[in-house]
């Protein structure tokens, strides 16, 4: 039987959203195509009238779930995306949660597609959050590209130190508690010093 072009159109994005969640959830290689073509309802075989590779598929399917991190950051303030994201729910919740934290180690091994798609997700995140930072009208070129950077890679490093961590270890609790206190006093450090 023939499908539509809308219809084709509308698998593909359902393959790419179900691979997104089952990527994060395993990563990359934790999953193969015919598990990901089942989990979506399709059989292995119409894998390849969608996508010529894996890698193909794991490009795409990263963009969208990064697209999806930048639209959850862009409603939020910097405090907002902290109080949001460094939390034991976020950090449960691995196959919903941020592609970053869940797949950043994994696209380090993998072509230059995917840790292209990478660079870019997270230079969208960085300048969307950048935009919320308040400067002091004195501070140095790049300063708030700076603090963002830093705050980023706090709030990515501490989920993933906390998923690395028994998920009843006292420690994973520990990591997100103590991240998120020094990020909050970092900024909060910054409100004092911008005020003339």
């Amino acid at each position: 039987m023939r499908v539509s072009k809308a219809q084709a159109q509308a698998n593909r994005e359902h393959i790419v959203e179900k691979a997104s969640e089952l990527f994060r959830e395993c990563g990359f290689d934790g999953v193969g195509v015919a598990d990901l073509m089942a989990a979506a309802g399709f059989t292995h075989g119409g894998f390849y009238k969608h996508f010529a590779s894996k890698a193909d598929l794991m490009a795409e399917a990263s963009a969208c779930s990064l697209s999806k991190s930048l639209a959850g950051a862009a409603s939020l303030d910097v405090p907002g995306f902290i109080d949001a994201y460094v939390t034991r729910d976020h950090r449960d919740a691995r196959g919903g949660g941020c592609t970053m934290a869940a797949l950043c180690g994994d696209a380090a091994r993998q072509s230059e597609d995917v840790k292209a798609t990478f660079a870019e997700g997270i230079e969208r995140i960085l300048q969307t959050l950048g935009e919320k930072y308040p400067t002091a009208p004195d501070a140095a070129a790049g300063e708030g590209r700076k603090k963002m950077l830093d705050l980023l890679s706090r709030a990515v490093g501490a989920i993933v130190l906390s998923r690395a961590c028994p998920d009843d270890s006292v420690l994973a609790d520990e990591i997100l508690e103590v991240c998120r206190a020094e990020m909050f006093a970092s900024l909060a450090a910054d409100t004092v010093d911008s005020v003339p």
